[in-house]
């Protein structure tokens, strides 16, 4: 399935989600750990302790719709920090359901001199 993501923001909880929460447990979630508005047309992400299951919550016009993806093999690539909530783009929301970790930093490289 493919989400359109139009226009909508999409936002990140960091860390892992207790996934038995439904519609209701997670736009509690929205609205008070990651202080946003679960009425906003965006799109919520939430994953679970093993990596394996993202959930999508989001508003549309007159009711939530959730989705859930549970990978079979494999794992989500997922930021541990809880700091705060990581707004990401479409393309990058592509690249992680597509399991492309773009989390990660590239490393710092230094020279010394130019040869």
């Amino acid at each position: 399935m493919i989400l359109n993501v139009r226009n909508r923001k999409i936002y990140i909880k960091p860390g892992s989600t207790d996934m038995r929460k439904q519609i209701n447990g997670l736009s509690i979630q929205v609205q008070e750990i990651m202080k946003k508005d679960p009425f906003a047309e965006s799109f919520f992400v939430f994953c679970n302790k093993q990596k394996r299951l993202l959930k999508i919550l989001c508003w549309e016009k007159n009711g939530f719709w959730l989705f859930t993806k549970r990978l079979e093999k494999d794992r989500f690539p997922w930021p541990e920090s809880k700091k705060e909530v990581k707004e990401i783009d479409s393309k990058e929301f592509t690249m992680l359901l597509e399991g492309i970790d773009f989390f990660g930093k590239h490393k710092e490289l230094s020279f010394s001199k130019v040869s």
